[in-house]
C-alpha cells in the first residue's frame, strides 16, 4: 500500500481565506465606489427538450387607430365620387389620421395614406357640394 499523502503548511506569503465563505449577493467589502458601467444580465430561455416555467412575454398588440382612419378615408373617398354629403366621413378620417400619426405604436405608412385619402375625399365632396348648391331651387 502506498504511503498517505502529507499536506504541508502554507508558506508565509499565502493569505489565509476568510473565516466564512462569502454568500452570493452579500455586500462586498473593500470597494470604495459604486460601479459606473451597466451590468450585463444574461437571460436564458428554456432548453430544448426541458420544461421550464420561463415563457416569453406575449407579443405587443398593435393599436388600430391608423386602420380605422384608413377605413374611414376609403369609405369617404369611394362615396365622394358619387355624392357630396360624405364630407363628414372625410373630416373624421382626417382627424383620426392625425391622431394616429401622433401615437408612437401606430403604423405611420397607414396613417399617412389615411391622411392623403381623407384630403382627396374632402376635395371631391367639396367639389360636389360647390356644384350642387348653385343648382338648388331658391323657392
Amino acid at each position: 500500500m502506498p504511503p498517505a499523502p502529507t499536506v504541508e503548511a502554507p508558506s508565509p506569503d499565502v493569505v489565509a481565506a476568510p473565516v466564512a465563505p462569502r454568500i452570493p449577493g452579500a455586500a462586498r467589502t473593500g470597494y470604495t465606489q459604486l460601479p459606473t458601467a451597466p451590468v450585463i444580465l444574461a437571460t436564458h430561455g428554456p432548453v430544448e427538450g426541458e420544461s421550464s416555467p420561463w415563457s416569453p412575454p406575449p407579443p405587443a398588440r398593435r393599436a388600430a387607430v391608423a386602420a380605422w382612419a384608413l377605413a374611414l378615408a376609403i369609405v369617404a373617398l369611394g362615396a365622394s365620387f358619387f355624392v357630396g354629403w360624405m364630407l363628414p366621413f372625410g373630416l373624421a378620417g382626417f382627424v383620426v389620421a392625425i391622431v394616429a400619426l401622433r401615437r408612437p405604436r401606430e403604423s405611420r405608412a397607414m396613417a399617412v395614406w389615411a391622411l392623403v385619402l381623407s384630403l382627396v375625399s374632402i376635395a371631391y365632396s367639396a367639389g360636389w357640394l360647390l356644384w350642387v348648391i348653385p343648382q338648388l331651387p331658391l323657392d
